[in-house]
């Protein structure tokens, strides 16, 4: 019998902004775009600031309108890593069997410790109480027989919730939960749902697996496998491999910006294509400058978790126009990707422009392993 955690930290990015400025304490915080801009979007907010009907991914114009009053952050992403890395560490010292799903989410397998731990139910409660105290930070934890129980439930009674599901009551766990209660449901989806009659997870559960293939394809059969409790009983690790990198030395040492950034895009493009082949995704990107006196500079970012050339290749053309202060030709450049995690996508049951982007990254990917890598380019814009 499986036993598996799914540790979520509460408001994750609003609750590390308060670590760093208590005075942010029990207000309502919206940590994304500038709304003075009109465009961008929510990426976390307070439990204050949804009982205003905000939440994550909502544009942030819109957010604005239903919230004016709110404290509007941009954010400060290196800080959430070094916070996430820390939950990490402390979580280790609990269980070796750890699978990082996100920058703020843990899956721990805890199979057949309750001879260790005793009640894990009171065991999730010295976890959550651990991370509270030593890092401030509120998470909830989900405890059920695979991946999918365990992260439903962990959402099931937030902030700082703890839900044990019990092995064998997973279908009467889920059967009165909306259906966007399901991982990959989103809005639209719902909408798309509950015009064929779909409103719970008990409605999905009841109805005929081929019924759910024949309208929604694979994803018809992903929903009435989870809708009946079913899911992934093992955690996944990424690979030993610490970093991805690539360099270029120049034949002749260069000074034109246009061509340096030229070749930092082909780099990107190497260390982009090794990553989707690990199927991971980087949350720290490096470049490395190498000027012909030999004087070597390496600056670095952190990012929410990616495989996008565009996105990588983004944050690291600007990390080399902030680097490239001296007028001496560049004898050397190079990009390096740190932090990973594994990519998965079986949380996604519809297209929307961002899958149909991994899709082409990884049908591209797939056609330079076949082919060799010159056979197809990826364009700048």
């Amino acid at each position: 019998m499986r036993t598996i955690f799914h540790l979520d930290l509460d408001a994750f990015f609003v609750s590390v902004e308060r670590v760093l400025n208590p005075t942010l304490n029990n207000k309502p915080v919206i940590v994304g775009a500038d709304p003075a801009f009109g465009r961008g979007v929510v990426a976390a907010c307070s439990y204050e600031a949804r009982e205003y009907g905000l939440h994550s991914a909502m544009p942030i114009k819109q957010a604005y309108k239903l919230c004016p009053n709110g404290i509007y952050l941009h954010g400060h992403f290196s800080e959430y890593a070094r916070f996430s890395n820390s939950v990490k560490e402390l979580l280790e010292k609990y269980s070796p069997q750890i699978e990082q799903a996100s920058i703020d989410e843990f899956y721990l397998d805890f199979s057949g410790c309750e001879k260790i731990y005793g009640s894990l139910f009171l065991f999730a409660s010295k976890i959550q109480k651990d991370i509270l105290e030593n890092l401030s930070l509120p998470c909830s934890i989900g405890i059920g027989s695979n991946k999918t129980i365990a992260k439903i439930s962990s959402d099931f009674n937030k902030p700082l919730g703890i839900t044990y599901v019990i092995n064998g009551m997973e279908k009467e766990f889920l059967a009165k939960l909306p259906v966007e209660a399901m991982p990959g449901i989103g809005r639209e989806t719902t909408k798309l749902l509950n015009t064929k009659g779909f409103y719970t997870l008990g409605d999905i559960a009841k109805s005929s697996e081929d019924y759910l293939c024949a309208a929604f394809g694979i994803y018809g059969s992903e929903m009435w496998n989870k809708a009946n409790g079913k899911g992934s009983e093992f955690l996944s690790f990424p690979s030993q491999r610490k970093s991805i990198s690539h360099e270029k030395t120049f034949s002749a040492d260069e000074l034109n910006e246009q061509k340096i950034e030229s070749v930092l895009f082909r780099l990107t493009g190497k260390v982009c294509h090794s990553l989707r082949e690990y199927n991971w995704q980087t949350s720290t990107v490096s470049i490395k400058l190498r000027y012909s006196d030999f004087v070597t500079i390496t600056r670095a970012k952190t990012i929410l978790p990616t495989d996008d050339d565009k996105i990588i290749f983004d944050t690291a053309v600007n990390l080399f126009r902030k680097a490239f202060t001296r007028r001496v030709a560049i004898r050397l450049i190079g990009i390096h990707l740190a932090n990973f995690t594994i990519y998965s996508e079986q949380e996604r049951f519809f297209y929307d422009e961002e899958y149909i982007r991994r899709l082409m990254l990884r049908a591209v990917t797939k056609i330079r392993n076949k082919f060799g890598y010159e056979s197809i380019r990826i364009g700048t814009n």
